[in-house]
């Protein structure tokens, strides 16, 4: 007669992993997205969207009357008016150069992504430096009080301006922050032509895998300029 132990042969409670059936793999929870990753895309909008902005207001405001002022011609008072562009028009020329360096900052990588990212932020900076420093217009006036009553020794008087060239120096300020953007993230920002390496090769593409049993990747094969036969008989 054999041995019999009065002791309880140990449990277990650890649960069996569930059997997976053969070619069936077990699903994955997604991988969350790269911190790097979403802050570098939401720079770009945020660039984007502020340098176009900016460049816009400087644009439109410069357009805008800056400065009033009257003269004195034949017994009587003339009103005068001078707007942005006859002020000054170095913020709208500056507006305009930084636009094209925000493009530029996509077409080019390394150093001069770095250099056109610096040229962005100072086209800002000196935008709303200048739109600051001849919001008097006094210039302007006493030119437009010259011309108008054809005396070269003509001045303005009763000076008055407006808001619009802080508003010029508040859309400059929104080209500078994306300037500022693009020196901080803009070597994690996608290039133009992003399937292109950076020596300036075409990456491989990987060939169709082409079923010689089924006619429509025969058909579309035919129509890619590939033979689909070559690949028959390896």
């Amino acid at each position: 007669m054999g041995y019999v132990s009065a002791v309880p042969p140990p449990r277990t409670d650890a649960v069996p992993e569930p059997e997976h059936e053969p070619g069936h793999e077990p699903e994955r929870e997604p991988r969350s997205e790269a911190p790097d990753s979403r802050s570098s895309r939401r720079s770009v909008a945020v660039a984007l969207l502020l340098g176009t902005l900016g460049a816009t207001v400087v644009l439109l405001a410069s357009g805008r009357v800056w400065a009033r002022g009257t003269t004195a011609f034949a017994g009587d008072s003339l009103r005068l008016t001078a707007d942005g562009q006859a002020v000054t028009g170095l913020p709208a020329a500056l507006a305009i150069v930084g636009l094209a360096a925000l493009v530029a900052v996509f077409a080019v990588r390394g150093r001069s992504r770095l250099l056109v990212s610096g040229l962005l932020a100072l086209s800002g900076l000196g935008a709303a430096l200048s739109a600051v420093l001849a919001a008097d217009g006094r210039s302007a006036l006493d030119a437009a009080a010259a011309r108008t009553t054809a005396d070269t020794a003509a001045k303005a008087a009763g000076l008055t301006h407006t808001a619009w060239p802080y508003v010029t120096a508040a859309g400059a300020a929104l080209i500078l922050i994306a300037g500022l953007l693009a020196l901080r993230f803009g070597r994690n920002w996608p290039a133009m032509g992003g399937r292109y390496e950076r020596d300036g090769s075409p990456r491989p593409r990987k060939a169709a895998v082409v079923d010689p049993d089924r006619p429509e990747d025969l058909w579309k094969a035919l129509d890619r300029g590939e033979d689909p036969t070559s690949d028959q008989g390896r």
